[in-house]
């Protein structure tokens, strides 16, 4: 299979080119510089993708965006974070609708944040939530529609946290817990619906090979509050969490409202699609996620 990749280079990009390649496909990045050999060059913000650029090309799976966590939310950087996913998102759409030998498979980025925050269990069948987060994956999503309107197979990665040592949330914790600093955020009951880079993955990988459509939680089967998500950290890398973070030095760093999105509010969200199309998990648990991570029995 031939199959182009937007975000190639961060964390997910990186790691399921790195997986298919091996599994033997074809993988074209989809790259913002100018483009080398097997590669898709384009501007995201400028809709600069060729009309025949997609020919050939089997699947996309679009994980292209700016970082949700990477700065405070100002007003200029949440028009940032929505431009950077739904005008790009309906572009490719729109390239794949126009060609005439090109993908029949568009897996598109979303996140679990669609379902805005709470504590009670949601899954794929549950409507989207309030706030900002919501809004724009909702706005993410619909962008696809030129897509799905012409046939192709589209689905949405409504992703969780992923856990991975070569960036994310888990590598910024990590120096903290493991000098004895790390503990829960607040009261530590929100809740925090996570998925092992592995699994991330295997997940795509089992849709690019399967037959679904429509949302997709690439979540773990087993969910965690984040005082559990603190406590099993901490018996990982056999640190203490004793103390817990309160809440005001997370808003002063980040602001009030990425860290209260961010950190002290979740969603308690099940992988009903995945489990009953029979993807089988590498790490269904937090502890296995972490002892296999980290390398700890």
């Amino acid at each position: 299979m031939r199959v182009a990749i937007t975000g190639a280079s961060g964390l997910i990009g990186a790691a399921l080119s790195s997986h298919l390649g091996n599994l033997g496909h074809d993988v074209c990045p989809v790259v913002r510089r100018a483009p080398g050999d097997n590669e898709i060059g384009w501007s995201p913000t400028a809709d600069s993708l060729e009309p025949g650029a997609l020919e050939g090309i089997d699947a996309v799976v679009h994980l292209a965006g700016a970082g949700i966590g990477d700065r405070r939310w100002t007003p200029a950087y949440k028009k940032t974070i929505r431009a950077s996913r739904v005008g790009p998102t309906q572009h490719l759409a729109e390239t794949i609708a126009g060609s005439t030998n090109g993908p029949r498979i568009f897996l598109s980025g979303s996140a679990i944040g669609v379902y805005g925050s709470g504590t009670e269990p949601v899954d794929e069948s549950h409507p989207a939530g309030s706030g900002f987060l919501a809004d724009v994956c909702v706005e993410w999503e619909q962008a696809a529609t030129p897509a799905v309107d012409a046939g192709c197979r589209v689905a949405f990665l409504r992703t969780g946290i992923v856990l991975s040592t070569a960036g994310g949330a888990l590598r910024k914790q990590l120096p903290l817990f493991r000098f004895g600093l790390g503990g829960r955020m607040g009261d530590g009951r929100q809740w925090q619906s996570w998925i092992s880079i592995d699994d991330e993955v295997g997940a795509i990988t089992h849709l690019l090979n399967g037959d679904i459509s429509g949302p997709v939680n690439l979540t773990a089967p087993q969910p965690v509050t984040n005082a559990e998500f603190t406590t099993e950290l901490g018996r990982a890398v056999r640190r203490p969490t004793i103390l817990p973070i309160p809440k005001f030095g997370p808003r002063a760093l980040l602001g009030a409202e990425l860290a209260e999105n961010l950190l002290f509010s979740g969603q308690h969200v099940l992988p009903t699609v995945l489990h009953d199309s029979g993807y089988d998990f590498h790490h269904p648990t937090l502890r296995d996620a972490l002892s296999h991570l980290l390398g700890r029995g």
